[in-house]
């Protein structure tokens, strides 16, 4: 299903960047969140809460890089604040981490 057609101003309001995860954990209260510590450089480093526990062991992704939607509302989950997005790729309903093809500096934009 596709979205609808945005104009440039608007994608330009995404604040999106590569980041590295520092930390990743699972919420144990939760039967799908796991809590990410991501470090994004110059603007610092942000918890970011993801349903992927069915789909990952987040003690081994330590250290990727992904991709982060940065500027997304915080959002109260579990208890927990999310702030922001890991971005995701979705292959017949399990989700692919978007990395990038060579290590960049953690904070880098992406346009």
């Amino acid at each position: 299903m596709s979205k609808p057609i945005i104009s440039y101003p608007d994608f330009a309001k995404l604040d999106l960047r590569v980041g590295t995860i520092l930390e990743s954990e699972p919420v144990e209260a939760s039967k799908k969140l796991v809590k990410f510590l991501i470090d994004l450089g110059p603007i610092g480093q942000r918890t970011i809460l993801a349903g992927v526990k069915d789909y990952f062991e987040p003690r081994e992704l330590v250290g990727t890089q992904v991709l982060v939607l940065a500027n997304l509302e915080p959002k109260k989950m579990m208890g927990l604040e999310s702030q922001g997005m890991i971005l995701m790729g979705d292959v017949d309903g399990r989700p692919v981490l978007l990395i990038p093809q060579n290590k960049v500096p953690v904070g880098t934009g992406v346009e």
